[in-house]
């Protein structure tokens, strides 16, 4: 990797840390603004979780899965070409809530 890529990776990395949506309370409010971040998890191409799955298409009971967790990373880490996210991160649960709302609907 470049000297320059590995800067941006770093500054990329200290501003999602810094950020008011990576600490605080989990929150589906929360979870929808990070379903529709496309820099969300380090994302490489400027997709989001919105981008395939425009108001909750195919994802109706997505929220009542037991592995919900594994298939949001599968998400990231695959189409969204980001990082996979620890489990029990607020970004994590605050995800699951905004999926779980989207079922109630």
């Amino acid at each position: 990797m470049k000297h320059s890529q590995l800067i941006l990776w770093g500054t990329a990395i200290c501003i999602a840390i810094a950020s008011p949506a990576w600490s605080g309370k989990s929150s589906a409010e929360l979870g929808k603004k990070l379903f529709d971040d496309p820099t969300f998890a380090g994302s490489t191409n400027e997709y989001s979780c919105k981008s395939c799955h425009e108001n909750g298409k195919n994802l109706k009971n997505i929220g009542n899965r037991k592995n919900l967790a594994k298939i949001i990373n599968r998400c990231i880490t695959g189409p969204l070409g980001g990082t996979k996210i620890d489990g029990r991160s607020v970004q994590m649960r605050s995800l699951k809530l905004y999926l779980q709302s989207l079922s109630q609907e």
